[in-house]
């Protein structure tokens, strides 16, 4: 019998060979452990068993001689004992098994009887443990089997195969690639390729209908051998909805765009004066397709950030998402951190390539949540810098226009800034997008140009005013909204008409101060217009 240590040291074949003479079941699915501690178990009831057999029953040693004499046979059985004591007297001194030892040399142990040998040197004997023979010369008491479970504990069952699947739950924004499978990116990694990617089949996006911007949410588990990614075991919610609702949804494109109707509230307090302009000479409303145009410094992305930061406290039912592309790293953090709203971003250090696919992902997934009725709204900051980045990306098509820019670059700007609009029974797409001009280049004037007129609602801002530290630098007369008429109740449509008139004969300057300085010490707009005839 061996005890743990040898078994330990013996390799996997040979201990599927003991496992083969004890008669273990499923030996070869077991590992090392299992093995060892299922032969000690097996060792142990069969031990068990023979110290009573050997107690009614004393084993014959005979041996073969070649006169063949009955006396030698009875002298060899009488002085049985004492050879065999000094026989394992001089086997402890010595290992009983090394690792190694050849199958042959290894008995069972169960105790079988020998066959006679023909030598008369060698003496038939059992390699057994020395514990369990000099127990059983010495005529100690019979093994019980929980004495030898005190021996050989019981090895708790280790759990290496821990299931994960559907324990862990994650969300992301689906990207389809033309194989026709799919990766659910992160938002942490502004939807670009990452390590928390999750593959989805083609099967599944089949299934329910998926497409690129698709928002998914559900149960997934971890890759197994020979994977590099997370699988999606099943999905719960696409775009916050079940997914029988979302199978049946109009895409996009074939939705029906009407002019804003429901204004957007952008008043946050009374010292805010941005907003509280903003709200009476270009209100916003739900699908405004908006066009902030503005020279370098003159507070545009303070101006965003005001305008983002009134939504999300007046509208908690948008979904708000801040693009900046080809921006300051600084001021992404600064916006991170100001702003309740998802913000996605590419620095001015990054290549144009990923411009492009983080403003493609952030649009994708406004249409996505359009179609299934969310109201959304996208502030970018700037679409001169995206044409930019897609006039690099587009192939030469042979056509540059004035400037350096290819005729067939504009088209993908368009498309992101033509995409607001209010849909009719539905949800609405909001953007409100910043414009360079007067940067000294002609490209930033071309890009504007094909942008003029594209919009319905203009926001200018004055150089001239920031210079005098006039904040906000809204050129008031050349700011206005399209079909205001819808956003505006009709009251007040018509004091802003009068307030216009009053202001037109002024410079900006001064038409500025003359409405800040009126501005001022009134709660809010109401009581601003209310006073307007004092």
């Amino acid at each position: 019998m061996y005890d743990i240590l040898q078994l330990n040291d013996m390799i996997v074949p040979e201990l599927l060979d003991i496992a083969e003479q004890l008669k273990i079941p499923n030996a070869k699915k077991m590992d090392k452990q299992e093995l060892v501690y299922k032969i000690l178990d097996n060792q142990a009831i069969a031990g068990a068993k023979t110290s009573n057999d050997g107690k009614s029953k004393q084993r014959k040693r005979i041996i073969k001689t070649t006169t063949g004499n009955s006396t030698e046979e009875a002298i060899v059985e009488s002085n049985d004992k004492k050879t065999t004591k000094k026989l394992h007297a001089k086997k402890e001194e010595k290992p009983i098994l090394k690792k190694g030892r050849k199958k042959e040399e290894v008995m069972d142990s169960v105790g079988e009887e020998l066959t006679p040998s023909d030598d008369d040197v060698e003496i038939p004997e059992t390699t057994s443990t020395p514990e369990i023979i000099s127990t059983e010369d010495e005529g100690s008491s019979e093994t019980t089997p929980a004495q030898t479970a005190k021996i050989y504990p019981q090895r708790r069952d280790q759990i290496f195969n821990i299931e994960f699947d559907g324990v862990i739950m994650s969300e992301g924004v689906l990207e389809m690639m033309p194989d026709g499978y799919g990766f659910l990116r992160s938002s942490d990694y502004n939807y670009l390729s990452s390590p928390d990617d999750v593959y989805v089949s083609p099967s599944q996006i089949k299934l329910f209908g998926l497409k690129t911007g698709d928002t998914v949410f559900g149960a997934v588990r971890p890759p197994k051998e020979g994977e590099k990614y997370f699988a999606l075991l099943k999905v719960d919610t696409i775009n916050a909805k079940r997914p029988e609702e979302v199978r049946d949804r109009v895409p996009f494109d074939y939705l029906t765009p009407l002019f804003p109707y429901e204004k957007l509230n952008l008043f946050d307090s009374p010292d805010n004066y941005s907003t509280r302009i903003m709200d009476l000479f270009t209100p916003i409303g739900k699908g405004q397709r908006g066009l902030i145009v503005a020279q370098p410094k003159t507070g545009k992305t303070v101006l965003l950030k005001a305008v983002a930061n009134s939504i999300a406290k007046n509208h908690p039912e948008c979904y708000l998402m801040v693009v900046l592309v080809d921006e300051r790293p600084e001021e992404v953090t600064d916006m991170e951190r100001s702003v309740r709203a998802e913000v996605i971003a590419s620095t001015f250090d990054e290549p144009a390539e990923k411009h492009v696919k983080v403003s493609t992902m952030a649009l994708q997934k406004a249409k996505r949540l359009v179609e299934c009725g969310h109201d959304v709204i996208i502030l970018l900051d700037s679409i001169t810098r995206l044409a930019r980045a897609h006039n690099t990306v587009a192939p030469a098509s042979g056509k540059v226009l004035s400037g350096g820019v290819e005729a067939n670059a504009m088209q993908k700007p368009k498309q992101f800034f033509g995409a607001a609009r209010k849909i009719e029974n539905g949800g609405s797409l909001t953007i409100l997008a910043t414009a360079l001009i007067d940067t000294g280049s002609k490209m930033d004037e071309v890009i504007f140009e094909e942008f003029k007129g594209t919009g319905n609602m203009e926001l200018q801002l004055d150089r001239r005013l920031s210079n005098r530290r006039i904040y906000p630098a809204i050129d008031l007369v050349a700011s206005s909204t399209r079909r205001d008429d819808l956003l505006l109740e009709r009251d007040v449509l018509q004091r802003m008409n009068l307030l216009r008139v009053y202001l037109t004969d002024m410079n900006t300057e001064e038409a500025m101060n003359e409405l800040l300085k009126r501005m001022k010490g009134t709660k809010d707009n109401y009581e601003f217009l209310a006073s307007m005839n004092g």
